[in-house]
């Protein structure tokens, strides 16, 4: 972000109030950052300057009549392209759905455009959400942009990027096994993923209902708090969403830390993590510690159990919720002589291998006679990680971990072995499958430069106490 400003949700408010900027102005000169980097990172797939540039005249209106802004006024926002948009291009990365235009929007940018947001366009992610690196997007690899050889991540890579990039102030991402918080990881941002329900998933395009979350990137734990304080909150259209009431969390930022126990499970510490991952991670804690955090040393016994069972399950549900693209109700259809002719030619054009992959191996854990060997099993398995977070929370306030075993790994170095790829979330997957929330926090970089971040875990709904340890730990760092 060199040579550009670095806006902040709190500095665009104090510029627009004074004046020293219009929302339209702010809107055009992202579009112009857009212009000159996207070429080279591919972080957006869509443009979205007709909606944006009436979104910042509305709040310049608003401020012309001395009226009250909304908590993101004038706030350039990106949108992944798993997300619908009323009258925008939905794609979800694949050639599947290349033409799809949602006629409504989903509920949480339904919020972020009432809190005043600006839509700058969508971005690109993995195909329906399904990797962890963004290179199986139909439409080409988002790159990094702390360094161009380098993955940044997946799902949603682009989102992740873009923010990095200062592409976009903030940005809405997805996570159902890590694809906020690993893409936050490997581009050195801050992402969120909030308590499963607390974020209404109408509009969200499925991959795996009961895991699938959205949430927000931001380069800081105080923006981050204010979009999510948005998006949060019960919704009639969506009967996972929980009617639990969406606490201040700007003013969690602000609570001191004294006295908070952070758990450290061992099991996240062992064979396969990177060792310059550890350090900043380890120091991390420390400087926790040295803030008045009190460590407590846990055991999460199920680690172990938790790849295997989230792609058994996530696949599973993906079978199912992908079976609706058959070229016949929407989407892609290549014809054929025969309805079966037409199903097959529709799905081998319009999905991408990896969405092939996942489809087959969740229909092989669901058929008969391996529907108890695997699928049964695996949510008998779930269970018990879930129980080692209940246990967990019973001695701590939050638990301390690193978000990735490795700093982002180079374009093409895991596309040949699908296990590799899938291994690179054995840290996120567990609180996924238990539901709890979780962050994504930079720690640091690598002698080579390449970010480092710690993941904090903390029971249901209390991502308060996320967005307390992330603002501390940054105050800590910058020592403000």
């Amino acid at each position: 972000m060199t040579a550009m400003t670095a806006w902040t949700v709190a500095s665009i408010r104090s510029a627009l109030q004074a004046k020293t900027i219009s929302a339209r102005e702010l809107a055009s000169e992202f579009f112009s950052r857009i212009e000159r980097r996207n070429p080279a990172l591919n972080a957006y797939l869509t443009l979205s300057p007709e909606r944006a540039y009436a979104q910042a005249e509305r709040i310049d209106a608003a401020i012309a009549k001395g009226e009250t802004l909304p908590p993101l006024a004038g706030v350039p926002v990106a949108i992944k392209d798993v997300i619908s948009t009323r009258g925008l291009r939905t794609t979800c990365a694949s050639k599947m759905l290349e033409n799809y235009i949602p006629p409504y929007d989903a509920t949480a940018v339904e919020r972020l455009d009432q809190a005043g947001a600006v839509f700058l366009g969508k971005t690109n992610c993995d195909e329906f959400a399904m990797g962890g690196s963004n290179e199986n997007s139909a439409y080409g690899p988002v790159h990094n942009p702390v360094a161009l050889d380098r993955v940044p991540g997946g799902s949603s890579g682009g989102s992740a990027a873009a923010v990095a990039a200062g592409l976009a102030v903030a940005a809405l991402g997805t996570d159902t096994g890590g694809s906020i918080r690993q893409p936050a990881s490997f581009c050195g941002v801050t992402g969120v993923m909030p308590t499963y329900g607390r974020v209404s998933r109408y509009g969200l395009v499925a991959f795996a209902s009961s895991l699938d979350k959205i949430g927000p990137f931001a380069t800081n734990a105080a923006d981050a708090a204010a979009v999510l304080g948005v998006i949060a909150g019960h919704d009639g259209n969506d009967s996972t969403a929980a009617a639990v009431p969406v606490p201040d969390y700007l003013a969690a930022t602000s609570k001191p830390v004294e006295g908070l126990r952070i758990g450290v499970p061992g099991d996240y510490f062992g064979p396969g993590l990177d060792l310059e991952v550890k350090e900043k991670v380890q120091a991390a804690i420390a400087l926790l510690e040295q803030l008045g955090c009190r460590r407590i040393v846990l055991q999460m016994p199920h680690t172990d159990y938790a790849i295997a069972t989230y792609y058994i399950l996530a696949t599973a549900e993906a079978s199912s919720n992908l079976a609706r693209y058959d070229g016949v109700r929407y989407g892609l259809r290549v014809p054929g002589s025969t309805l079966t002719q037409m199903y097959r030619q529709t799905r081998e054009r319009g999905f991408g291998p990896e969405v092939k992959r996942r489809i087959m191996l969740g229909t092989y854990v669901l058929s008969a006679g391996y529907y108890d060997a695997y699928y049964l099993r695996a949510q008998r398995v779930r269970s018990l990680i879930a129980r080692d977070f209940t246990d967990a929370f019973q001695k701590v306030d939050a638990i301390v971990t690193p978000t990735a075993p490795t700093p982002a790994f180079r374009l093409g170095e895991k596309l040949s072995d699908p296990l590799q790829m899938y291994l690179a979330d054995i840290y996120t997957v567990t609180g996924s499958l238990a539901g709890v929330p979780g962050i994504s926090i930079p720690c640091g970089k690598t002698k080579a430069g390449l970010p480092v971040s710690m993941q904090v875990f903390a029971p249901p709904f209390s991502e308060g106490t996320l967005f307390q340890l992330a603002r501390a730990y940054e105050s800590g760092t910058l020592g403000a």
